[in-house]
C-alpha cells in the first residue's frame, strides 16, 4: 500500500484543526466530556467541516487509513472526531470490511460520544449487509463491555420502517434489569426513535416489559 496519500490527509486534518483551534473553549469541552484525553478547542460542526475540506475526493484506500492513523495516534479528541467524521464519508457507507474498525473505536473510544457515533456506521451496515450485521449486533449485545451493549442497542436508530423489531428487542433483553445509566438511556432512546415510525408498536412493547423507569420515560417520551 502506498501510504504517501494517507500521510499527507493525516497531516493535513491535523494542521487544520490546530489552525482552527480556540484554546479558551478546550477546559470547558474536556470537563463537559470527563475526557482525559485534551481538546484543541475546536466545535464539532467546524472539526467536521474542516475534515470534509480536508479529505474531498480521496481515495476510499487512503480515507480508512487516514482514519486509523487519526484515531490511534489522536493527542486531542478533535482528532478522533475527525477519525469518525471520514468513516461517514459515502465512499465508506456499508464498507463490511470496516465492522472490526468500528468495533475498535467504540471500545477504545468507550464514551458516549464515540459510540453514538459509531452507531451511525453500523446502521449503514444494517443495510448493506443485513444478515452479518444483525448476526455481530447479538454478540455485541451479550459483549461484558457496556459500551459494546449500547453500540448494539443503538444501532438501528434512523432505519424507521427499516428498523428490524426482533433484532431491536433481542438486543434490549439482556439490560432490561441493567442498572447501568447509559444502558438505561439508550434502550428508551432506541424505542422513542422507533415510536416515529410506530408508535403502537412502541406502546404496546412498553406496557408488556419490565424496564426502568428512565428507559420506559424515555421511550414514551413524544408518545403523552
Amino acid at each position: 500500500m502506498n501510504t504517501a496519500p494517507s500521510q499527507a490527509l493525516t497531516a493535513a486534518v491535523r494542521s487544520s484543526l490546530r489552525a482552527a483551534a480556540d484554546p479558551s473553549l478546550a477546559p470547558g469541552q474536556q470537563a463537559y466530556m470527563k475526557s482525559a484525553m485534551p481538546f484543541l478547542g475546536v466545535r464539532n460542526p467546524e472539526v467536521r467541516r474542516l475534515t470534509r475540506a480536508v479529505v474531498r475526493g480521496a481515495s476510499a484506500e487512503a480515507l480508512v487509513a487516514t482514519a486509523r492513523a487519526l484515531w490511534d495516534g489522536a493527542e486531542f479528541r478533535e482528532e478522533r472526531y475527525a477519525a469518525t467524521e471520514i468513516l461517514g464519508r459515502p465512499v465508506l457507507a456499508g464498507d463490511w470490511s470496516l465492522a472490526p474498525l468500528h468495533e475498535h473505536i467504540a471500545r477504545t473510544g468507550a464514551w458516549w460520544d464515540h459510540v453514538d457515533e459509531t452507531a451511525r456506521r453500523i446502521a449503514d451496515l444494517h443495510d448493506a449487509h443485513p444478515v452479518e450485521t444483525a448476526a455481530l449486533v447479538r454478540r455485541w449485545a451479550s459483549d461484558e463491555s457496556f459500551w459494546i451493549n449500547r453500540l448494539a442497542i443503538l444501532s438501528q436508530l434512523g432505519r424507521r420502517e427499516r428498523t428490524d423489531v426482533h433484532l431491536l428487542t433481542d438486543v434490549i433483553g439482556p439490560h432490561l434489569g441493567s442498572r447501568e445509566f447509559f444502558l438505561r438511556k439508550a434502550i428508551g432512546w432506541a424505542l422513542r426513535e422507533y415510536a416515529k415510525t410506530d408508535p403502537d408498536w412502541v406502546r404496546a412493547y412498553v406496557d408488556a416489559t419490565e424496564m426502568s423507569p428512565l428507559s420506559r420515560r424515555e421511550a414514551l417520551k413524544r408518545l403523552g
